[in-house]
């Protein structure tokens, strides 16, 4: 799917000339056409995410049409990866390698490269969204295979500093790291997690430090609702 600038600009709810500047200066992805800049969806979500964009970003809610259930469910991949509290940010690779290690249905080889990613320089994309959230992932997504995934949540005790301009104000304390299946899945997971904590209760669980029955809770309801839509839709 193709996006002229005026559809992108609105997805993020911002100027044209800005989207020309992010194709000029930050290295956007884009197509020529006669005359005209035409942008890869996927290819821009990808970009989107390392820039901690996806949260505004209006083409990651499902397409139109697409009723397809996801091959994985959020909370169980939580499950895997676990609730981490009171984690001081200098620690918080180590907390990452030790969920990388945790990794259902990949060998201990894969694991291990994926700890090599990981511990490696610009290895990790951490995606701020802004209210103090960030969805941190492997730069380079990987293909593991249906049966494999993993997400977690990182609860900080003390602020994580980024590269580059800040989302809002707000000091990044919350993080949901994830590895997903496949190339595919790393973008559907990036698109549910991030609507997922535009819903108020989700959000102020994780920011409020509630209890981990209360954030499972909110999480089921997330993907109920995603699952009863795409439910609806198959049957129009």
């Amino acid at each position: 799917m193709y996006l002229n600038v005026v559809q992108l600009a609105e997805s993020f709810g911002v100027e044209e000339r800005i989207v020309e500047n992010w194709v000029r200066d930050e290295g956007l992805p884009c197509v020529h056409d006669r005359g005209r800049m035409l942008f890869d969806r996927s290819q821009v979500l990808t970009w989107a995410a390392g820039r901690g964009l996806t949260a505004r970003a209006g083409f990651l809610a499902p397409l139109p049409g697409v009723t397809h259930r996801s091959a994985f469910a959020i909370p169980d991949l939580l499950r895997h990866g676990g609730i981490w509290r009171d984690v001081a940010a200098d620690k918080v690779l180590d907390v990452l390698e030790r969920v990388v290690t945790a990794l259902p249905g990949a060998s201990p080889e894969v694991r291990r490269l994926l700890v090599q990613r990981l511990r490696a320089q610009g290895g990790v994309t951490w995606a701020p969204v802004g209210a103090g959230l960030a969805l941190p992932h492997l730069r380079s997504p990987v293909a593991l295979g249906r049966n494999s995934g993993i997400l977690a949540l990182v609860l900080l005790r003390d602020a994580l500093t980024f590269d580059g301009p800040p989302v809002d104000s707000i000091p990044v304390t919350r993080l949901l790291f994830f590895i997903a299946p496949s190339p595919r899945a790393h973008l559907e997971l990036l698109g549910q997690l991030s609507s997922a904590l535009r819903r108020g209760d989700l959000r102020r669980l994780i920011v409020e430090n509630a209890a981990d029955a209360d954030i499972f809770a909110a999480l089921a309801a997330v993907e109920s609702v995603a699952n009863d839509s795409n439910g609806k839709g198959s049957r129009t």
